[in-house]
């Protein structure tokens, strides 16, 4: 009774403290401005569907993801066999669903070998990252943190395999010894292996058996509790990021309303625009940025990917689409911690532009999207470009000399170039 309080008040604590930094990301994303992302429902559900559980996009690096899908599908099915340790925590049962016989059996073997293949992945991904040092996983974003993070999730879910295999092997040679409340059940490919590797004490194997029970689950909660703070939280943001993803052509760009109105009024003397707030040009700061934005920043997976494709950062500039994303991210965070901690008007002098990403950056982008076409959850990093140089031009009247003489040039010449309409096809008549 005392391990099933124990068990109770830990999962209990761990759910509320999940769910109170749920509700705080969620609030931080709603800080953003409106976007209507519902319509075509049928067609965002293929996107997601597609994406986010098929992984589409991951196939274009063959080897990362095969790696990945292991990974992905021992998450997933793994965890259906949570299902029975919360049943046998909470009630002080053992293997509950033994009586499945034949299915559970399968279960069992198939949890084992997702398992092992996850552990294999695992290793292997750490390897990549810190033996193998692959490029993409290097840049002046990737911090020690970055980098940390995603090298303690490696390891936790090794951790977390190595101590599901170890219990059951425990669990198996128990069985065969006779022990009370150890009921012969389920199959166990991988862990059958281990036995020989295990004490021949009962008190030692059942130490070992509860020790590697309590880790899991423990280990799972504390995962749990540790996603709104790391990469990873895109394990659960995937989903929605993806069926609330773009639907328009990729080359396609947003106009705005009040400058549109602007424009047919210019056009035609009889139109009468809508009265309505022309509001602020672009975004200076994260709150000006749509809720669509700042779930792409949290639902960031730090891969990489984009900045690998990026030719603005592969000839050297100094722009990088993942560390826009991780900026915003980190931006509307603390924007919510300063919410929490003076209430929803302070203000701290900063701002998502110059203060966390740079001029240099948003004007080194040649709009290409690569970036978006590259991310395997179809965040789009150049969207939040465009609102940050919209800022800069039609707020601060601020942009790169270059520009301007473009923007003039369109004004007077309808065209970047300075030649006159009139003189347009002077080069043909030449030829």
């Amino acid at each position: 009774m005392v391990a099933q309080i124990i068990f109770l008040v830990i999962t209990l604590a761990a759910i509320v403290l999940f769910t109170i930094n749920l509700r705080k990301i969620i609030r931080n994303i709603r800080l953003g401005k409106s976007a209507d992302r519902n319509d075509q429902p049928q067609k965002r559900l293929m996107t997601m569907l597609r994406v986010a559980f098929g992984q589409s996009k991951m196939v274009v690096r063959p080897i990362p993801a095969f790696l990945h899908f292991f990974v992905y599908i021992g998450f997933v099915i793994i965890n259906i066999e949570v299902v029975e340790i919360m049943i046998d925590g909470i009630f002080g049962t053992h293997r509950i669903f033994h009586g499945l016989g034949g299915l559970y059996d399968f279960l069992i073997a198939s949890f084992e070998i997702l398992a092992f293949t996850v552990w294999v992945a695992c290793v292997i991904f750490l390897i990549r990252r810190n033996v193998m040092k692959l490029k993409r996983f290097s840049g002046v974003e990737m911090t020690s943190w970055p980098k940390s993070d995603a090298n303690y999730i490696l390891i936790t879910e090794i951790l977390l395999m190595s101590a599901f295999l170890l219990m059951n092997a425990a669990d198996l040679k128990l069985q065969v010894l006779g022990a009370a409340h150890y009921t012969t059940a389920g199959a166990f490919p991988i862990s059958q292996y281990l036995i020989n590797l295990l004490p021949a004490s009962e008190g030692a194997l059942i130490a070992i058996e509860r020790g590697c029970w309590w880790f899991h689950i423990i280990g799972i909660l504390a995962f749990l509790n540790y996603l709104p703070y790391s990469k990873h939280f895109h394990i659960l943001f995937a989903f929605p990021n993806t069926y609330f993803s773009n639907l328009e052509p990729k080359g396609e760009f947003t106009n705005m309303a009040s400058v549109t109105n602007e424009v047919k009024a210019m056009l035609d003397p009889s139109f009468v625009p809508a009265e309505a707030d022309p509001g602020k040009f672009g975004a200076k700061d994260a709150t000006d940025l749509s809720w669509v934005n700042l779930m792409n920043a949290y639902t960031c997976t730090e891969c990489g990917r984009c900045t690998d494709s990026c030719p603005a950062n592969i000839t050297g500039k100094l722009l990088s689409p993942r560390k826009i994303m991780m900026d915003t991210r980190d931006r509307i965070t603390e924007i919510g911690k300063n919410i929490d901690k003076n209430g929803p008007d302070h203000q701290d002098g900063k701002s998502l532009l110059d203060d966390y990403i740079t001029r240099e950056e948003i004007w080194a982008c040649t709009s290409c999207n690569a970036c978006v076409q590259a991310c395997p959850v179809n965040i789009d990093p150049l969207q939040i470009i465009m609102e940050l140089r919209r800022f800069a031009v039609m707020e601060e009247s601020q942009a790169p000399g270059s520009i301007n003489t473009m923007l003039g040039n369109i004004e007077n010449n309808q065209a970047p170039w300075k030649y006159s309409p009139a003189d347009r096809f002077n080069w043909a008549e030449e030829g």
